[in-house]
This record gives C-alpha cells, structure tokens and sequence, in this order.
C-alpha cells in the first residue's frame, strides 16, 4: 500500500473531512501538523508549489488538497491509488 501523508493546520474543515474519508476508506496516513511551525509551511509551498491545507502526498507525489482527494474518490483514482 502507498505511503499517504496529510500535510493539516489548526483549525481547517477541509482537513478534517480529508483525514475523515481516508479513515472511511481504511487508508493508514501520517498526519503533519503545521499550524505553529512557519519553516514547515515553506517547506511545503516549495515541495507542492501550493499553500492552502490539507495538502495530501502519496508516495512523494501531491495529490492535491481536500478537492482534488474528492474528486479522487468519486473518480475511483483513490481505489486505484491503494490498490
């Protein structure tokens, strides 16, 4: 199974629905919490060139953010992406 890591901030709707469907869909993730951790946040703006949260990587490779994890799901990528 994929390495999921869900980049989240305090406090952030969006990341509580992604850690949500994720734990419906039985997919184990690492969450990292960036809301007090600024060199963090940098970090993960250069690797994903974007800034908003949750931001979602499987693998090394950004899935995107709550939208995009949607939209996987209901495309049926998210079933591929775990096999």
């Amino acid at each position: 199974m994929p390495t999921f890591t869900v980049y989240t901030t305090d406090p952030c709707p969006y990341c509580s629905r992604a850690k949500a469907l994720l734990k419906a869909r039985s997919i184990e993730f690492e969450e990292i919490n960036l809301a007090r951790d600024p060199d963090g946040r940098t970090e993960l703006a250069d690797k994903t060139g974007l800034m908003t949260f949750p931001q979602i990587v499987v693998d090394g490779e950004t899935l995107g953010g709550w939208t995009e994890l949607e939209a996987a799901d209901r495309s049926g990528r998210l079933a591929e992406l775990i096999g």
